[in-house]
């Protein structure tokens, strides 16, 4: 539930290198931009589905 910014400082590494990953994770769920979608709950969704 924590923002790129407070994942980056948690990790000591910078907000675009986790906005990196986390595009990385979503498109490797298949999940892709959508306005009307909440990408991280349907990827967590995604994740415990399978």
């Amino acid at each position: 539930g924590r923002s790129n910014h407070a994942i980056a400082n948690q990790l000591c590494m910078s907000p675009k290198t986790v906005e990196t990953h986390v595009g990385n994770l979503f498109a490797k769920l298949g999940l892709l931009p959508a306005a009307e979608d909440h990408r991280r709950v349907l990827a967590v969704l995604t994740y415990l589905r399978q």
